[in-house]
């Protein structure tokens, strides 16, 4: 059983995958250069950006560049786009990209901590930078010097720009499928709702 985006009881999909018969020409060909890419199929934000092929088109290859031909270690890719999926409430990513991150070495502590809105203690350097920059990033709109700095220092200039893209692009697709309510995959725990 899938887990609804976001947390109440009965949250019905608002942008369902068209069936192939209700596609545009244009639609047809977006669907056809994701299932020729690396995904093999639509899944997940695609199928609300299956409504507009032209930006599902452009940030499927944007996404294709972050996800498979990235200049960052796996783990700290992995554990980014963990913690966005946990700073929208998006079930999809969290519950893809969270096995993902374990997978590449992130421990179980450090994504129970990001599931429950915690900050994760005693992390590698690079992971607390990283971690560092998405909540400075979503929180503050920005990134303070010490940051900067540190961020620079770990994973160079270019791993500053691109980390900053893979938190905006996660964050769009996320809120996309948070709107759309496109349900997790139901391959690992849900995240819950946070107390108000």
């Amino acid at each position: 059983m899938t887990t609804p985006q976001g947390f109440a009881e009965i949250t019905a999909e608002r942008l369902p995958l068209l069936a192939e018969s209700e596609r545009s020409e244009a639609q047809r060909a977006a669907a056809e250069a994701i299932i020729r890419g690396p995904r093999k199929t639509i899944f997940g934000p695609f199928i609300p950006l299956l409504h507009t092929p032209v930006l599902m088109e452009h940030l499927g290859e944007l996404g294709a560049v972050l996800r498979f031909d990235s200049g960052l270690p796996n783990h700290i890719r992995e554990l980014v786009i963990a913690a966005t999926a946990r700073a929208t409430d998006n079930q999809f990513e969290w519950q893809t990209h969270a096995p993902l991150a374990l997978k590449a070495g992130i421990t179980q502590a450090t994504l129970d901590a990001i599931a429950a809105h915690r900050i994760p203690r005693n992390l590698p350097e690079d992971e607390a930078a990283a971690l560092d920059l998405v909540h400075e990033i979503l929180r503050q709109n920005g990134l303070s010097d010490a940051s900067f700095a540190e961020t620079k220092r770990l994973f160079g200039e270019a791993g500053i720009v691109e980390l900053t893209v893979l938190v905006g692009y996660f964050t769009t697709i996320c809120w996309v499928m948070n709107i759309a309510r496109t349900p997790g995959p139901g391959i690992y725990p849900a995240l819950r709702a946070t107390p108000a």
